[in-house]
């Protein structure tokens, strides 16, 4: 449980779907206090669901400053006249997870179009941080046509990303959203998760044997995962850490989901691709260094944990 002092009030968008149903229980069990901004009600006694669409701006500044549950309009009235607490931070999970949902039109004017007024919302209400989903497919070779590769391995923030497909593109928006509104509201922290690919605790058993046993269908994932509930733990770092101002990180578990060590799948899977620096041993294609070294992020919930290898 988290001291008073760094217990947070938080606005969840997105938190009844596959990552947030894992990451609010994580930081609720950090001490803070969460409402969940979705179209579909969380099961979760403690949090409360305000349905919300996202795309009307107007409806999004009202998510923003609004209470987070029933309860608390028996809270005195504040300095403004009414007894609303805002937000310290806002974490936007709420998109269209993946191109072929909607037509891709729709994946786009949604996707951007809620970033935009989620971020916009929170600067100019004055909450000062803000956490945004971005992804792994900004890379540029998950959701691509045919067998590409990519530029580099390892592929980490400053990689020069350039997707074809329209998810990732949408994605790669409401990275430059963040980048503009943290310029233009100084003081702001605004974080963007490019998050692998994520796995769900009772996933483990029967889709990552698959992963482990076929890497050469792991390639558009770049070999790599995030476990949700470590999702959760990177999502309280952000809300922890304050003063960086606009920043990318990649939210990936440390290790390659592979039984042979990174060098020897990379040289036999993308043999053509060039490596930039020296990896460990089994570290992930998709590197979580800079969210190990900047925010202190530790691994807990490594694959090995939960599958039984046969070699």
């Amino acid at each position: 449980m988290a001291s008073s002092s760094s217990a947070k009030r938080i606005v969840f968008t997105g938190g009844s779907g596959k990552a947030g149903r894992h990451c609010i229980p994580y930081l609720l069990s950090k001490g803070h206090s969460v409402l969940n901004v979705d179209l579909v009600p969380l099961d979760h006694p403690e949090v409360h669901t305000l349905k919300t669409d996202l795309t009307d701006s107007g409806q999004v500044f009202n998510a923003l400053s609004s209470h987070f549950h029933l309860s608390h309009y028996e809270n005195p009235r504040g300095p403004g006249g009414v007894g609303v607490e805002k937000p310290d931070a806002v974490i936007h999970f709420a998109a269209y997870a993946r191109n072929m949902l909607v037509p891709d039109s729709e994946t786009f004017r949604g996707n951007v179009l809620s970033t935009y007024n989620v971020i916009e919302a929170a600067c100019k209400l004055g909450i000062k941080k803000v956490v945004i989903a971005s992804s792994e497919t900004t890379y540029g070779v998950c959701f691509a046509q045919g067998d590409v590769d990519y530029h580099c391995f390892p592929l980490e923030e400053d990689y020069d990303n350039d997707p074809e497909d329209t998810y990732a593109t949408s994605k790669l928006c409401g990275e430059r959203c963040a980048r503009s509104f943290a310029k233009r509201f100084p003081g702001t922290d605004i974080y963007a998760l490019r998050i692998g690919n994520v796995i769900e605790p009772h996933e483990y058993e029967p889709d990552f044997p698959d992963y482990v046993n076929k890497p050469e269908t792991r390639k558009r994932n770049a070999w790599s995962y995030i476990d949700a509930r470590d999702l959760g733990q990177i999502c309280d770092l952000c809300v922890q850490k304050d003063a960086l101002g606009f920043q990318v990180f990649n939210a990936t578990n440390d290790t390659i989901t592979t039984k042979e060590p990174t060098a020897e799948i990379l040289k036999r899977f993308a043999p053509n691709t060039p490596i930039t620096r020296e990896m460990g041993e089994y570290e992930a294609p998709l590197s979580n260094r800079k969210i190990r070294e900047v925010l202190g992020f530790e691994d807990e919930h490594d694959w090995r944990k939960y599958v039984k290898i046969e070699r």
